[in-house]
C-alpha cells in the first residue's frame, strides 16, 4: 500500500473522524470500535481552528491516519495521532509526525507537549524517537452539576462587543504570562467563540481580570451530550491564587449548569498538586488516567505552584 502525507483538505475530515474513532476504540477494547466517544469532535473542530497544522496519511485516495497540531505561544502541542487499525505497525505514525514536528519547529516555541494513554507502551517509544520524555500524569477528572442561571456578575467572551474582545484577550494574554512566558491562549479562546463551541468565562477581582475558563459543551464539541469541559483555564499567579482557582471553578460549575450540562469535566497534570488538590476536595473524581510528554524534559508550567486546568488531549 502506497502512503503519502499531506495537509489535511476539509474534504477528508469525514474519513478522519472515522478513523480516529477506529483507532481510539480498538485501542480501548470497545466491542463496536466506531462509537468511540459519542457525539463529540475532535477531528473537525481541530481542522478548523488551524487548517495549516493538520496533516493525512492517504492511502491510494483514502485518509488512513491524521494528526494535529496547536500553538499556544510559547507552548506547542501535538494530538491527536490517530492511525486506522489496518496500518498499525507500518511507521504511518512516524510519518504523521515529521511533517508535524517540522510545522512546530518553525513556531519556535519554548515548550512542546502531547497526551498519551498509560498503557500504550509502543506510543510512548514511538514519541521518544522525537525527543519527547514522560514526565507526569494527567487526571481527566469530572463532578456532576446542578442546573442553574448564570446570573448578571458572570462574564463572558461571548457577551463582549467586537472593541472589547481584543482588550479581554490581552487581559487573558497577561494572566497566562504570568504563569509560563509566552503562554497564549487566544487560539482556544478565538476558535470557541468563532465555532460556536461553548464560551470563555472571565473572571474580574476588583475591575481586573484574574482568571478565565475556556468551555466546550454540546454535541459536535471537545465536550460532547450533557457535559461541559474545560479544555484551559487559569487563574494569575499570586498570593491569592488559591482562592481565586477555587472561585474559577465555581464559576464553571454555575456556567455548566446554567447552559443545561449535568457534568463538568476538566484535566489537570498531577505536578500541579495544589490544583488537583483543590479539585478533589470540590468534589471532582478521576474518569481517566493519561500521560504527559514533554519535549525537552522539563516542567514547563507544570508547577505546584501554578493553577491551570488542561490536559494536552
Amino acid at each position: 500500500m502506497n502512503i503519502t502525507i499531506r495537509p489535511l483538505r476539509e474534504s477528508d475530515l469525514p474519513a478522519a473522524d472515522i478513523v480516529y474513532r477506529l483507532a481510539f476504540g480498538t485501542l480501548a477494547g470497545l466491542a463496536v470500535p466506531i462509537q468511540y466517544g459519542g457525539d463529540t469532535d475532535y477531528v473537525r473542530t481541530r481542522w478548523a481552528a488551524d487548517p495549516s497544522a493538520a496533516f493525512v496519511a492517504d492511502a491510494e485516495g483514502k485518509p488512513v491516519g491524521s494528526i494535529f497540531a496547536a500553538k499556544w505561544g510559547s507552548l506547542a502541542l501535538l494530538g491527536p495521532l490517530t492511525v486506522h487499525p489496518n496500518v498499525w505497525d507500518r511507521a504511518v505514525g512516524t510519518s504523521l509526525l515529521e511533517p508535524a514536528m517540522d510545522l512546530v519547529k518553525q513556531w519556535s516555541p519554548a515548550h512542546v507537549g502531547l497526551h498519551t494513554v498509560v498503557h500504550g507502551a509502543k506510543h510512548i517509544a514511538l514519541f521518544r524517537k522525537f525527543g519527547f520524555w514522560p514526565r507526569c500524569l494527567i487526571e481527566i477528572m469530572s463532578k456532576p452539576v446542578q442546573e442553574t442561571e448564570l446570573g448578571p456578575h458572570k462574564r463572558l467572551f461571548s457577551e463582549l462587543s467586537a472593541d472589547g474582545k481584543p482588550e479581554a484577550l490581552e487581559a487573558c494574554r497577561q494572566v497566562t504570562e504570568s504563569l509560563y512566558k509566552g503562554l497564549d491562549l487566544e487560539r482556544e479562546i478565538r476558535a470557541v467563540d468563532a465555532q460556536d463551541l461553548g464560551d470563555t468565562a472571565l473572571l474580574y477581582d476588583v475591575g481586573k481580570l484574574c482568571g478565565f475558563a475556556v468551555c466546550h459543551w454540546g454535541p459536535g464539541t471537545e465536550a460532547g451530550s450533557g457535559r461541559c469541559y474545560v479544555k484551559f483555564g487559569a487563574v494569575r499567579k499570586g498570593p491569592d491564587s488559591g482562592k481565586q482557582f477555587e472561585r474559577l471553578l465555581e464559576m464553571c460549575e454555575v456556567l455548566a449548569g446554567a447552559r443545561g450540562n449535568s457534568k463538568l469535566v476538566a484535566g489537570v497534570n498531577t505536578a500541579r498538586n495544589r490544583a488537583c488538590r483543590t479539585m478533589i476536595e470540590r468534589g471532582f473524581h478521576t474518569e481517566s488516567v493519561g500521560v504527559a510528554m514533554h519535549k525537552p524534559y522539563g516542567p514547563g508550567y507544570n508547577r505546584d505552584d501554578v493553577y491551570i486546568i488542561d490536559d494536552w488531549r
